[in-house]
């Protein structure tokens, strides 16, 4: 009968049969090789473990990049809007800055006489009196402003100082009721007054005596008369010319040269006719309003098919003239 358990070799036996064989795997791997192509096949079956060990990390690592680098994006377009939206805003305050430069270069060229003091000043604020069209300017006693002083813009006459403050002043308009400024047309030197309608409505050409020969587009300057208005300066355009029938009166309008309701820079003039008692000939002052009108011509002067043309209530027709034309 055989025994149901049979001894084997002792532990000892085999710990030191097992060192003794993997001595010799160690020497004959080292020495000849034998296992170099069964430890690249097991490294070959193993590999896609690595790579599924490996995967998690990997795809966390590619994440947090994802998400740090959207982040950065984002922070950097935030970054070049607020920059461009400065850049924008620098560039419109350039616009406007070559605009200012652009009238105060026209204010101070405005004077007809060389060396003719000036002084440019601002429009801080539009009265406060709904009857009467006036401005605030920025100049009081402080700086010498006088009342009556004559005040201009780069399109030509705007009104006269009638208050005076110590530090502001107020503009009384052509375009006021209440205003009345000696005029003449350029064309042939008749005279007449303009007076104002209100802002509104076009400036009135009053004191006409007979059939006056005054047509559409003939450009109307100061006389000089009275001694508070230098001569010369583009005051408006003769914009209609009509008969009233029932009065046999002629209505003459005319446009104003400056933009009574865009005014910001203004000039300040002294008249050197209170002071030295010197006058301009007529040829100068022909000269200087024509320069002064090559300015304001596009802004005031009517198309080229009205210039000439008399409106009338029963009687429209009037020969077409050029508004500088030969005097017939």
């Amino acid at each position: 009968m055989k025994p149901i358990f049979r001894r084997g070799p002792s532990l000892q036996l085999r710990l030191v049969l097992a060192v003794v064989a993997a001595i010799a795997i160690i020497i004959a791997d080292s020495r000849l090789g034998a296992f170099r192509e069964i430890r690249s096949y097991l490294d070959t079956s193993v590999s896609p473990f690595y790579f599924l060990a490996d995967g998690p990390g990997r795809f966390l690592d590619s994440a947090a990049e994802t998400f740090a680098s959207r982040k950065m994006l984002e922070q950097q377009n935030t970054a070049l809007r607020r920059e461009l939206m400065l850049k924008e805003s620098q560039l419109l305050l350039l616009g406007q800055y070559k605009q200012e430069n652009i009238r105060l270069r026209e204010l101070l060229g405005s004077p007809l006489r060389p060396g003719e003091r000036k002084m440019i000043t601002q429009v801080i604020s539009a009265g406060a009196d709904p009857y009467s069209d006036q401005v605030i300017i920025d100049r009081g006693s402080d700086n010498g402003v006088y009342e009556g002083q004559p005040v201009i813009s780069e399109k030509g006459v705007v009104g006269q100082v009638v208050s005076v403050g110590k530090f502001t002043s107020r503009v009384m308009l052509i375009c006021d009721a209440s205003h009345a400024l000696p005029v003449q047309v350029l064309r042939n030197d008749v005279r007449a007054i303009a007076s104002g309608a209100g802002c509104a409505e076009n400036l009135q050409l009053e004191n006409i005596s007979g059939n006056p020969d005054i047509r559409v587009g003939d450009v109307l300057v100061s006389s000089g008369l009275g001694g508070r208005f230098p001569e010369g300066y583009p005051v408006g355009v003769v914009s209609s010319v009509s008969v009233d029938t029932r009065s046999a009166a002629t209505i003459i309008q005319a446009k104003p040269a400056a933009g009574l309701q865009r005014l910001r820079y203004l000039l300040l003039l002294w008249n050197s006719n209170t002071t030295d008692g010197t006058h301009i000939s007529p040829e100068a002052v022909h000269q200087a309003a024509d320069e002064r009108l090559m300015q304001v011509m596009p802004q005031v002067l009517p198309p080229a098919g009205e210039a000439g043309r008399v409106e009338g209530n029963n009687d429209p027709a009037a020969p077409t003239s050029s508004a500088h034309g030969e005097r017939p």
